[in-house]
């Protein structure tokens, strides 16, 4: 038995042309992973530019790192060949239908005088995250997210801020789970407040950031950081992210905040949440 099979290089009228994979063509959209194959280079498209007359994609590795390619051929995605092409111009899409958060769009409308009523979040990368999901929702509504710094001082500041009927108060704390201390602060801060002016909601991750979906950093879950390691920190080097110093943890966050697309990337226990403040400080005075 001849274990190799006939001559692949031998013609005549059988003779049937080896067939590769078609290569299609393929927008190169910001976030599309993509694989150079003469390199290797694998990375997300951050943008298409022109550059000495011809277009060029920028792509981003998960260390962050870029290198620029001529667009065309010469690419893989999923595994197939591709050729990649710039974009529509902006003028292209149509408008969007829907928000980031969800809701039905008003093309065209113009921000609600701020209201009263006002939403505090912990940090700045809580207002971040909200302003991409749900920016265009509170300024149609009216309503101002302001950065709160931390739980400890809540009480206080809910004092300070007086809250009554027509001027209500929606909180957004980390980590409010039964039994800790920001469960205790945020009871203490409502009993302080008229009745029905202050409420007080949290998620239950140690950071914002777990409220991203894990999967859209390429990860399953997100890791379990060891006590003693700054929680921020850990979750880069568990990444395999630039972790030494407070400019890493910016640009961290910068990459995972990039990832956000709208409410389906982001976990239901802080899009509840946010959902039910809004509706709270916008309600009308009883």
């Amino acid at each position: 038995m001849d274990r190799y099979g006939r001559d692949v290089l031998a013609g005549g009228p059988g003779a049937r042309a080896p067939r590769g994979p078609v290569t299609r063509p393929q927008v190169a959209e910001a976030g599309l992973v993509v694989e150079e194959v003469t390199t290797g280079w694998v990375g997300a498209v951050v943008r298409v530019e022109k550059s000495g007359g011809m277009h060029v994609v920028v792509l981003e590795d998960r260390r962050g790192r870029t290198r620029t390619f001529p667009l065309g051929p010469g690419f893989w995605v999923d595994g197939e060949p591709v050729e990649l092409t710039p974009p529509a111009g902006p003028a292209a899409p149509a408008a969007p239908t829907r928000t980031a958060s969800g809701s039905v769009a008003v093309p065209g409308a113009r921000a609600r005088v701020a209201r009263g009523g006002r939403i505090w979040v912990e940090g700045r990368h809580d207002a971040e995250l909200v302003e991409k999901v749900w920016g265009d929702d509170l300024r149609l509504e009216g309503v101002v997210v302001e950065l709160l710094e931390g739980v400890d001082n809540l009480p206080a500041s809910v004092a300070a801020f007086r809250p009554e009927p027509g001027r209500r108060l929606g909180v957004l704390v980390d980590h409010l789970v039964p039994g800790s201390k920001e469960s205790r602060i945020a009871a203490e801060a409502v009993r302080a407040a008229p009745p029905g002016t202050v409420l007080v909601l949290g998620h239950p991750y140690v950071d914002v950031w777990q409220a991203v979906r894990p999967q859209r950093v390429g990860l399953d879950a997100w890791p379990t950081i060891d006590r003693g390691t700054e929680w921020k920190h850990g979750i880069l080097r568990a990444l395999g992210w630039p972790h030494a110093d407070q400019a890493d943890v910016a640009r961290g966050w910068q990459r995972i905040l990039r990832s956000v697309r709208d409410y389906r990337d982001l976990e239901p226990s802080l899009l509840g949440r946010m959902e039910e403040l809004i509706d709270f400080v916008t309600a009308p005075p009883a």
